[in-house]
């Protein structure tokens, strides 16, 4: 075997197609294109939605509901995730910069405990917001929930 030798797999490559050079070619004429038309002009780009002058779906469709811009969005976390990640690492205080260096929030992130599971260390958790058994919760434990 030598590079003289080498050679793509069999169906990988195709013959590129060379329109508009001469009738003989059978891609000659309107290469390619069809008679008339917006995509027989050069220069078109098919919009996205366009659906050839028919009303599009987008504004056939009736609006509805609105965006708030005071949503405030929390990252929860679980009490059965905290109660893992306590016993993975060993700590008894558990704040923004511990969850944030176990993967768990990104370093903006409004972090809100919520009550799935169950907890039974007593851990001082300080975070933006609990639910409300979820506080009971830690505090039923042994544990402080403090927000902060």
């Amino acid at each position: 075997m030598n590079l003289s030798s080498l050679k793509p797999a069999q169906g990988s490559t195709k013959v590129r197609k060379r329109v508009g050079r001469g009738a003989g070619s059978g891609l000659g004429g309107t290469s390619a294109r069809g008679h008339k038309g917006a995509k027989s002009r050069s220069g078109y780009s098919r919009k996205a939605g366009f659906e050839g002058g028919q009303m599009p779906l987008q504004r056939r469709v009736p609006k509805f509901g609105f965006k708030n811009i005071n949503r405030v969005e929390y990252k929860a976390i679980n009490l059965d995730t905290l109660q893992a990640l306590a016993e993975s690492i060993g700590v008894s205080v558990i704040n923004h910069d511990v969850l944030y260096n176990n993967g768990l929030v990104s370093k903006n992130d409004l972090v809100k405990i919520l009550s799935r599971g169950a907890i039974t260390s007593a851990l001082e958790v300080t975070v933006k917001g609990f639910s409300e058994s979820a506080k009971a919760a830690i505090e039923a434990a042994g544990g402080k929930a403090i927000v902060g």
